[in-house]
């Protein structure tokens, strides 16, 4: 995709995404560099495009609390004065399913820095991608049997029954949009194969990622925790990861919520991510080479995530997802969309297959 820079994506977030015009107040919450997740580019990059469109910009340093996530009055209100409020911090993700601040724009970015922001990931129309996920959760409403495998030996099926009412998904805006809505897991059985355990973003623990010597597949029968199988050291690493995270916050140990898997092209981690889980999970999930479960807590998005790799997933006898690469031109709207914005056909043509995980998958096919 010819053309793509930081202030691109900047403006492609504000346009496109926050509908902002000249005049709006713009409040970017964010967090600061030394927790090691967002960078302090992503801050002067949106607001030197939005200072550009005759925004009013303003800026309030959230902070990062692992433990106690929460909206303090006096922040409160620096929300209330605004019209647009964007998170270039952890906790707008950490309360996106939480009660927010009513008639605002609120708006959660996972493109973190600088490079992020003039990528693929950034720079491909919000509104293609909106419409992409549409035209998939359409698809996933009507379908009567969907199969998802992969490379390492994941086999699962079920009968989607969506929920496509708000209560279905966040209300809080997403930039970019990289997943459809989420798919209810209760009508879903099957094995997953597992290479790790990790955080969804919803809290933070110590111990937050675990690895596993071999793979792992984790059964599921109609949404729930069965059992796992695999050598007997990794086996029991699991297990007693679930029973500590369930004992720890109080949540329902077995139970499985739902998946998506990625569906933007331009969706790559140019990172290692055993340099830092927390932030491959908040960012590289909406490639299509990642399929995710929200497991451990009967609620979004869980405690504990599943991650599949390069995905297959077949509905009603069509490929959309083929070992990790998403066909969007075989969605009835597809063709449409893409000649529409040929900068979102364009990473189609070329995607980012980088997802920061060479070393693991080269570990996985060696054992």
């Amino acid at each position: 995709m010819p053309n793509m820079t930081p202030a691109r994506g900047a403006r492609n977030l504000l346009e496109n995404c926050a509908n902002a015009q000249p005049g709006d107040r713009l409040l970017i919450a964010f967090e600061p560099p030394e927790y090691g997740y967002y960078d302090k580019t992503a801050v002067s990059v949106v607001t030197k495009a939005g200072l550009e469109m005759g925004l009013q910009v303003d800026a309030v340093n959230v902070g990062f609390n692992a433990d106690n996530p929460h909206l303090p009055p006096a922040l409160l209100a620096r929300f209330e004065a605004a019209d647009i409020i964007l998170f270039l911090a952890r906790l707008g993700d950490q309360l996106r399913f939480s009660q927010m601040p009513q008639d605002r724009k609120i708006i959660v970015s996972f493109a973190l820095n600088r490079e992020l922001f003039g990528s693929g990931l950034a720079n491909g129309h919000h509104d293609a991608f909106l419409r992409i996920k549409t035209g998939v959760n359409n698809l996933l409403a009507a379908a009567g049997d969907v199969h998802i495998t992969c490379p390492l030996g994941t086999d699962v099926r079920g009968r989607p029954q969506m929920n496509l009412t708000p209560a279905g998904d966040t209300s809080v805006l997403r930039f970019p949009m990289s997943v459809f809505t989420p798919v209810p897991a209760h009508s879903f059985t099957g094995r997953v194969a597992l290479t790790f355990l990790t955080g969804t973003g919803s809290k933070y623990y110590d111990d937050y990622t675990i690895e596993f010597d071999q793979p792992v597949f984790a059964v599921m029968e109609s949404g729930r925790l069965q059992c796992f199988e695999g050598a007997p050291a990794d086996v029991a690493r699991a297990e007693a990861q679930y029973d500590r995270i369930a004992t720890r916050f109080g949540i329902e140990r077995d139970f499985v919520h739902s998946w998506h898997a990625g569906i933007h092209p331009g969706c790559g981690y140019p990172w290692d991510m055993r340099d830092n889980y927390e932030r491959w999970g908040g960012t590289a999930f909406g490639n299509p080479r990642v399929l995710h479960f929200h497991t451990c807590g009967a609620y979004a998005p869980g405690e504990i995530s599943w991650n599949v790799f390069d995905p297959t997933i077949i509905m009603d006898g069509v490929t959309y997802w083929d070992n990790g690469v998403f066909h969007a031109a075989r969605l009835p709207s597809g063709p449409a969309i893409l000649r529409e914005y040929p900068c979102a056909a364009a990473l189609f043509e070329h995607p980012d297959r980088n997802i920061g995980m060479r070393q693991m998958l080269e570990k996985t096919v060696s054992v």
